[in-house]
């Protein structure tokens, strides 16, 4: 059996795309601007520094470049969790994305926990 191999890369670039989305479906107002441009910021921003994590120069610069993710992904979370609140869009695309959200914020914060637990070994 062939083992599938799971790209944490490719999962963020695909949640990327899902912010891009939402962004692109946000009303031309005060509100939606000010919104879409957050969200561009923190919900993009975990994929670049992911990339930047995998060319750390030390393991605490690695599990530093992945606090930074978790803090936007956190923004980020609060963001749509607004949108959500405020029934800007339709909650289909919003509960999904607060589903990745929530499933990359576990993924980065364990991968801290394992990167600080190989630190002190």
């Amino acid at each position: 059996m062939k083992k599938v191999k799971y790209d944490l890369q490719e999962r963020l670039i695909n949640f990327s795309v899902m912010i891009l989305e939402i962004v692109d479906q946000l009303p031309k107002t005060v509100v939606g601007t000010h919104f879409a441009k957050q969200l561009v910021k923190s919900g993009t921003s975990p994929a670049f520094h992911h990339g930047e994590a995998q060319s750390a120069e030390s393991r605490k610069d690695f599990i530093h470049k992945l606090k930074i993710a978790v803090k936007e992904l956190r923004e980020t979370q609060v963001n749509i969790s607004i949108l959500k609140k405020r029934r800007i869009l339709a909650d289909l695309i919003l509960d999904e994305t607060l589903k990745e959200n929530n499933e990359l914020i576990s993924i980065f914060v364990k991968s801290i926990q394992t990167a600080r637990n190989n630190l002190t070994r």
